[in-house]
Parts: structure tokens; C-alpha cells; sequence
């Protein structure tokens, strides 16, 4: 009782309050804007978390989480242009819905389904979060090291081009990992004789140049046009009583949402897909889908937002982020002096379920902020590149520099920039792999090094264990599953 109640007086703060109102307004803004994205989003708001207090700083970036991966089907059904890649499967049939003259029951569908994925995804955070936590106190060294392992192999397996691209991006941020004073021994690694690598490479300047100033690269390639203009919104919406021919779809997905979630490296645009696909396999009426069906819509709008919850789930108990936000969230822990993980549970139990609870409300601020704004943002996307690019450019530059409060880090997230830049132009379209190895990368080092100190020097302690055992079994078969599909 004396963890309810403190967690309720942290909740309703005025404090936790305004965070909450402020991330789901900030998230909602860059989930609407093309060529934003949910991982930009929270990575640019990482430096205003640094004298927030610990519960505060972390519900800002889950506000920022969840509002940027719902609002990102704004764009895609209005403009036909998806806010983020999560909403890539609502696309064909919210922006048909438009075309139709339905696009405030398109938005309203999105909206709805949104918030019933989210807050499914939720429950399952606080009632499944603490269980995973207590089985992960039995874990070890091998263990940690087998996960990290397991982590690494599903993003390669996942990966949008194949096996080998994502080992190959795996193993590069992988390396990059290793840059700086090694755990065991203590000496300088591909430091160069510059002392700011001393520390290693910065995981949030990382993402920033990869993330965002990437994405403000092709953007000036493009030639910096306006957007398209939207298409005008009728007055009919759809309200939570209308939903109900829609909750068996929308509760299938977002089973498929919270259990794609849960896997560390997956995302939400594959659950979106996933789900559509299901949805469409089982309709009555699948020569509707991709015509401006309704229930394909709900269908792919709540299992990507069933994945925000679950997400979190591997990275709050076993510190193994579920996708490339969550890999970013994880380095707002960080900042703030956390270490998640079952330690957390015992250490932080107040924290814990007020961020597992402000999941929860982070949705219904969303849901309430949506159903005021949701005229407005059709016509932020109208905003000329002219302005967006300065814009975004100098808050990716004052969020690095920020970090350790030098000029390395702005260094490091322009060459981190190029490289995103770069990269997707000789086929490597998606970089979540480096990002995942780069914060994976020191997990699995020290882990294994720690294992075999225990084993002096022995590799048999990786096998003997049996969940050590069984995790690299289920890596190894994640490696073997993708070989098999590439063939």
C-alpha cells in the first residue's frame, strides 16, 4: 500500500502531469511530420531529460514513445505519406478512406485502435514485467552473455535485406562498441591517442547521426519542398461505441503486437504487418482490404501500438531493448543513473510501477490531447522543409553537445549522419542492427569475459547452464530460420 500510494502522488503531481501533456504534444508533432520518426523524436528529447528528476525524465520519453508511434498513421492517411515506418500498413487503406471522403472515420479508427493496443500492451507490462524480473534474478553472467547473443541474432534475422546485411551492420556496431578502455583488462582500444574516445563512442550521439541528421541530409537532397497538400477532413468520426464490430480484430492484433514487441530487435512496423496480414487471412470481406477497409486499419493501428507496452518489457527486466526506441530509452536510463534489470525491481520498486502506470496514463493523455488536435495536424505536414531543416538540425546539434558538453559529440553525430547518409544508398536500408550491437555490444563483452573468469577460461559454462543453453539454442535457431527464408 505504501508503493501505491507514493506511485499514485508521483502520478498526479502537477509535475508528472505536465511531462506527460508535453511528450504526447512533442510526439504527436514528430510522428505527424514526414521523415521524422519515434526513435528522432526521443532521441532529441534525451537532453531535456538530464536534471529531470529520474520517474519524470523516463515518462517523458514513454509520452514521446507512444504519441509518435500513433500519430505517424495521421500523415499516412492523409497525405498518403506514413509519419513513421510503423504506420507504412495503414497507408493503402487510410489514405483510400480519404479519398473517399472519410477521413475524420480514418482518423478516428486509428485513434481508437491505437489507444485499445497501447493500453492492452500496458496491462501486460505491469501484470507480466515483475514475474519476468523474479526469473531473471537467477540469472548470471552466461546468461546475460546468451541473451545478448539472442538480441543480436534476431536483428540480423530480421533484418529488411536479408541475413547477411545485418550481420554485416551488426558486427560494424559491434566493433564500434569496443572503442575505449576494455572492461577486463584496462587497456586503450582504437582510441587513436585522442583521449575523448577514451570513454568510447556515445550512444546517444549515435543515434542522433544516425536517426535524425540522416534523415535532414535527404531531406536537403530532395531539394527541400513542400509537403503535399492534405486532403480535406469530413465531419463524421467514429466513436468508441462504433468500435465494437472491430474489437475481435483489434484484440488478435494486438496479441500479435505484444508478442512481436517482447522480442528484442523486432518492431512496430513488422507487428503492423503481421497483424494486417492475419486480419486479412480471417476476414469476411478481404477484397476489402487495401480499399479502405476499416477493420484492416484497426487491425494494423493496435498491433503497432500493442507493441510500445511489451517492448519495454525485455528492456525494464533483462536491460535488452525490444526495438530501435526502446534501444534509445535505454540510454535514458542510463543518463539518469539506472541500470535496468531485476536489481531495478529491488532497488526501485516506487520507479518501476510509476513508470509502468504512466504507461497507462501516457495513453489516456494521448487519447484526450488526439480528440482536441486531430483537425490541426492535417495541416502540419503542409510546413515548408525550408524551415523544418534548420529547425531539427540545430536541436540535433544542441542535444549532442549537450550530452558531455563538448564539441566531440556534435563530431561524432555528424559522422554518425554521413553514415546513415550514406549507408542506405549501397543497399543497407536499415540500420537498426548498428544501433542494437552499439548498445548491446558492452553487455555482451563484459559478460562474457565475466563468465569466463568463473570458468577459468573454460567455454563449457555456456552450456552446462540451462538457460544459458537453451537462449543460444534459440539464437542459433533465429540464425538458422533466417538462412532457411532467405533460400
Amino acid at each position: 500500500m505504501d508503493i501505491i500510494v507514493s506511485v499514485l502522488q508521483n502520478l498526479f503531481s502537477l509535475q508528472a502531469l505536465l511531462v506527460l501533456v508535453l511528450g504526447s504534444a512533442v510526439g504527436m508533432v514528430v510522428g505527424t511530420i514526414p521523415g521524422l520518426s519515434a526513435s528522432m523524436g526521443v532521441a532529441l528529447m534525451l537532453p531535456f531529460t538530464f536534471g529531470m528528476e529520474a520517474s519524470y525524465g523516463v515518462l517523458l520519453l514513454v509520452s514521446v514513445y507512444c504519441s509518435s508511434i500513433y500519430s505517424g498513421s495521421i500523415s499516412a492517411i492523409l497525405i498518403n505519406t506514413p509519419g513513421t515506418s510503423a504506420s507504412a500498413a495503414s497507408m493503402m487503406d487510410g489514405f483510400s478512406l480519404t479519398k473517399q471522403g472519410k477521413a475524420r472515420q480514418a482518423l478516428d479508427i486509428s485513434l481508437n485502435a491505437s489507444i485499445f493496443g497501447g493500453i492492452f500492451s500496458g496491462v501486460l507490462l505491469l501484470l507480466l514485467a515483475p514475474q519476468i524480473a523474479k526469473a531473471a534474478l537467477t540469472f548470471g553472467p552466461p546468461e546475460y552473455f546468451a541473451l545478448g547473443v539472442l538480441g543480436l541474432s534476431i536483428i540480423a534475422g530480421v533484418s529488411d535485406e536479408g541475413l547477411l546485411k545485418g550481420l554485416i551492420l551488426g558486427g560494424f556496431g559491434f566493433l564500434i562498441s569496443t572503442i575505449g578502455i576494455d572492461p577486463v583488462s584496462g587497456i586503450y582500444r582504437y582510441t587513436f591517442g585522442n583521449s575523448n574516445l577514451t570513454a568510447g563512442i556515445d550512444s546517444v550521439s549515435a543515434m542522433i547521426g544516425l536517426f535524425a541528421i540522416s534523415e535532414m541530409f535527404n531531406q536537403l537532397e530532395i531539394g527541400a519542398k513542400r509537403m503535399v497538400q492534405a486532403v480535406k477532413v469530413d465531419n463524421e468520426g467514429i466513436g468508441m461505441r462504433k468500435m465494437k464490430p472491430y474489437v475481435p480484430t483489434m484484440l488478435k492484433s494486438s496479441v500479435i503486437g505484444s508478442i512481436i514487441g517482447a522480442i528484442p530487435g523486432t518492431g512496430s512496423a513488422i507487428a503492423a504487418f503481421m497483424a494486417y496480414r492475419q486480419a486479412k487471412a480471417s476476414s469476411k470481406h478481404p477484397e476489402e482490404y487495401g480499399k479502405g477497409s476499416l477493420e484492416a486499419l484497426s487491425a494494423a493501428e493496435s498491433a503497432k501500438n500493442a507493441v510500445t507496452g511489451s517492448a519495454m518489457i525485455p528492456m525494464m527486466t533483462l536491460g535488452i531493448p525490444g526495438d530501435a526506441v526502446t534501444a534509445i530509452m535505454l540510454g535514458g536510463f542510463t543518463i539518469q543513473g539506472l541500470a535496468p534489470g531485476p536489481q531495478l525491481f529491488e532497488k526501485s520498486p516506487i520507479l518501476v510501477y510509476t513508470i509502468m502506470i504512466g504507461f497507462l496514463l501516457a495513453n489516456i493523455v494521448m487519447m484526450l490531447e488526439a480528440r482536441v488536435a486531430i483537425k490541426a495536424f492535417s495541416k502540419i505536414s503542409n510546413i515548408s522543409n525550408h524551415y523544418m531543416i534548420p529547425i531539427v538540425m540545430a536541436c540535433c546539434v544542441v542535444g549532442a553537445f549537450a550530452i558531455n558538453n563538448n564539441l566531440f559529440a556534435v563530431k561524432i553525430a555528424l559522422i554518425f549522419g554521413v553514415m546513415g547518409y550514406i549507408l542506405p544508398k549501397l543497399g543497407f536500408k536499415n540500420l537498426v542492427p548498428i544501433l542494437i550491437a552499439l548498445i548491446l555490444g558492452p553487455i555482451v563483452e563484459q559478460n562474457f569475459s565475466r563468465s569466463l573468469v568463473l570458468s577459468d577460461g573454460g567455454f563449457g559454462i555456456f552450456f552446462t547452464r540451462p538457460l544459458s543453453l537453451i537462449i543460444l539454442l534459440i539464437a542459433a535457431g533465429s540464425i538458422l530460420l533466417g538462412l532457411r527464408k532467405k533460400k
